[in-house]
This record gives structure tokens, sequence and C-alpha cells, in this order.
């Protein structure tokens, strides 16, 4: 079968070495022991676990050489902190700090500014979701991440949103073989916008005056698109009363601005 060769970085990506289990071991007894000749073999030889990692990203950005970069940057680290007493396969080791090391890089050079107030929070909130999963043994939900760090829900709800990839306008999103929609059909136009600016603020200040979990639901289901169902796994209640809070809140917002 014939192979295409493929250059990122200069590297031929059809040519590159795979060590055997035995090899790797071997090499690493070596490292530990002062050998850098061995760490720049055990390099070369697991490029492949950055490549494959990269496949999951390739829509994200137009310069994978970036990426593969950043990548053998995840792989080094992979392979300093790698501690063969553990009998853990080190690619099972190494592919989530790879994949850790190139999502850090797409968030940081994302191309919508966030604020740093924001990003902090978002950085904590991440750091507390990894610890607070790992204690409880299933997913953390965002209040669970607030009240651990002394933010609000919101906020903390706000800042994990922000650091989302942005989407382009021209991303397909249905096709039947027929026409395909774009996300840009879906948007709103707001240049013939029935709402002033009156409206907006009183209809603000009501949500401002309803339960945090209610305000929260709110805006979830309504601003950012979140199901019923995505929201009871998050906040872990049950639809009935994701559905009921939402209509709580509803009526007392026409409360509020009657």
């Amino acid at each position: 079968m014939s192979r295409h060769k493929v250059e990122i970085c200069g590297v031929d990506t059809a040519n590159i070495e795979v060590l055997t289990k035995e090899q790797q071991e071997e090499l690493f007894k070596k490292y530990k022991d002062g050998d850098l000749m061995a760490k720049e073999r055990l390099v070369q030889g697991n490029l492949k676990l950055v490549l494959s990692v990269l496949k999951k990203f390739m829509n994200r950005t137009d310069n994978l050489d970036d990426l593969f970069q950043v990548g053998c940057i995840g792989l080094i680290k992979a392979i300093d902190n790698f501690d063969l007493s553990y009998e853990v396969r080190f690619s099972t080791y190494s592919v989530p700090m790879i994949s850790g090391e190139i999502k850090r890089f797409l968030r940081d050079n994302n191309s919508i500014r966030i604020s740093r107030s924001i990003k902090d929070i978002a950085y904590k909130a991440l750091r507390e979701k990894e610890a607070l999963t790992a204690n409880l043994g299933r997913e953390a939900t965002n209040k669970e991440i607030a009240d651990r760090l002394g933010f609000t829900e919101f906020e903390v709800t706000n800042a994990l949103e922000s650091m989302r990839d942005t989407v382009s306008m021209f991303e397909p999103i249905y096709n039947d073989g027929g026409d395909t929609i774009y996300l840009s059909d879906q948007l709103a136009d707001h240049k013939n916008d029935l709402y002033d600016h009156d409206t907006k603020l009183t209809v603000k200040n009501a949500l401002d005056q309803l339960k945090e979990k209610e305000k929260y639901i709110l805006l979830s289901r309504y601003l950012y698109g979140k199901t019923q169902m995505e929201l009871a796994e998050e906040i872990g209640i049950s639809q009935a009363q994701i559905s009921r809070l939402e209509k709580n809140g509803i009526a007392n917002i026409k409360k509020y601005i009657s």
C-alpha cells in the first residue's frame, strides 16, 4: 500500500518512527539516567501521537504547523513527567496532555477578545471542575463550582460560555440532499428591531428581580438555547423541576413588568 508524503513543520509524516513498548521503556530508563539523546528519540518516536490528536482540531485553524508545534510541547511535558512505575501506557498518559496544550493555545488565541477578569473566572472554574469531578465521581455542575469558588452560578456559566470556540456564520447546520442551511440563515435580523430601549431595560430589571436559579434557567433557555434536559443534567435536578422553574420565572417577569 502506498504512503503519501505530508509535511508538517518539515516533518515527513509518512516516515515517522514508531517505537515498540520495549524500546520505549528502555529509552525512558536511559532518559531518567540523564541521556538526552534518549529523550530526543522518545520525542521522534511519539510524533504519531501528536498527529492523532491533531486530527480532532483540524477544522479549528488554518495553520496546522502551529498546532503541531504546540502538540509537541505537550508531548515533551508528558515525557518529562512520565513515570514507568505507574504501569500506565505512555499513550494513555500523554494524549490528554497533548490535547490540553492544544486547547489552551486555541483558547488563548481566540479571535474574540475576552476580558482578563472573565478569563480568570473561567480558568479557575475549569480547574475546580476537574478537581470536583474527580472527587464526586461525576461531572460537577456549574452551581457546585460557583459555590466552591465564591462566584454566582451565572458568573461561572457566563465565563465558561465565553471561552467556547467561535463558529463561522457560514457553518452548514443542515443538509437533506438539497439546499444547505447555514448558521447565518438562522440569525435574527435586528435592523427592524421591534423592541425599544425602554422595553429592553424593563425586561432586564425584571430579570434582575428573579431568584438566581430562575434567572439562570431563563437566560440559558432563551439566550443560549439550552434544552430543559441539558439544564436538568447540568444543575442536577429533574426536567420537571426545570420546567416548573421556567414557568415561574416567566410568570414573575410578567408580574414585574405589568
